[in-house]
């Protein structure tokens, strides 16, 4: 949230990526967040959250590679595709308990947790064409002994390569990294796809229309986060009644294209049908 009301001109839309991608001004570091809310049918959540369909988060998967995959900077290029969660499986790996640090030395008192162990896996996916194929990496080589991949491997990659001066917690120093499977080829790989398969179509009849489905937790706290960013109270937002994702969709947009145009910057009324 800080960062959207300091810095609003580092924040883009997808047809901006379209753009960046296509003209090879693609920065750095970007980070891609996908449509949390189903605001129409026309334009449906594709964040892969229950209860949305799956394969709407294929879809734009499937656009994101293809857009990068004809960009000029395909070779300089990696893809990340990670997840938060682990969609409710069973995961029949135990979760470790020994070594692990914790992030910043804050704990839990109500209830009790210190935070010295990690949570179920979830799915991390590397595209690069420096990356050969077929490549599973299960456990990583250092940098501690019980050192293992998780969300802090990212942070901990980039600290590497980019020589930032110091990581950012314990945790992530304890973090796995995987800069060094770049390295192990000399040339770029020339048999990467330049499309991918198309994803099994919607499955309509179980999709509830979004003027009618509850909001989840995160599209919850959203709601929050868009209402102070402009001061807007815990009471007043409660006295708003937003239920449904529809309304929570609208309101954080409204949100959004208000603290940014008071900043200055002009927001498209343009959106990314997939």
């Amino acid at each position: 949230m800080r960062q959207l009301r300091e810095r609003p001109e580092n924040f883009h839309s997808l047809l901006d990526f379209e753009d960046l991608c296509a003209t090879g001004k693609l920065p750095t570091f970007s980070f891609l967040e996908p449509r949390y809310y189903e605001l129409t049918p026309e334009f449906p959540a594709n964040d892969q959250h229950p209860a949305h369909d799956i394969t709407e988060g294929e879809k734009i998967i499937k656009w994101v590679y293809e857009t990068l995959r004809a960009s000029p900077a395909w070779n300089d290029t990696a893809l990340m595709i990670v997840y938060d969660e682990h969609g409710g499986y069973y995961d029949h790996v135990a979760t470790p308990l020994e070594g692990v640090p914790n992030p910043d030395g804050k704990v839990s008192t109500n209830p009790a947790f210190n935070f010295t162990r990690s949570g179920v896996r979830t799915p991390a996916v590397v595209v690069s064409p420096w990356i050969n194929k077929g490549t599973v990496i299960k456990t990583p080589v250092g940098p501690m002994p019980t050192s293992q991949y998780e969300h802090s491997s990212l942070g901990a990659t980039m600290k590497k390569i980019y020589g930032f001066p110091d990581f950012l917690t314990e945790r992530q120093r304890w973090a796995g990294t995987f800069e060094t499977q770049f390295l192990t080829r000399t040339t770029p790989r020339t048999d990467c796809p330049t499309t991918l398969p198309n994803p099994p179509a919607p499955l309509k009849e179980i999709r509830v229309e979004a003027s009618q489905q509850k909001m989840h937790s995160l599209q919850r706290n959203m709601v929050g986060v868009a209402a102070a960013m402009n001061g807007i109270s815990i009471e007043e937002l409660k006295s708003l009644n937003i239920v449904t994702e529809e309304q929570g969709g609208r309101f954080a947009e409204a949100q959004l294209r208000k603290n940014f145009e008071e900043k200055g910057y002009t927001v498209s009324d343009k959106y990314l049908k997939l």
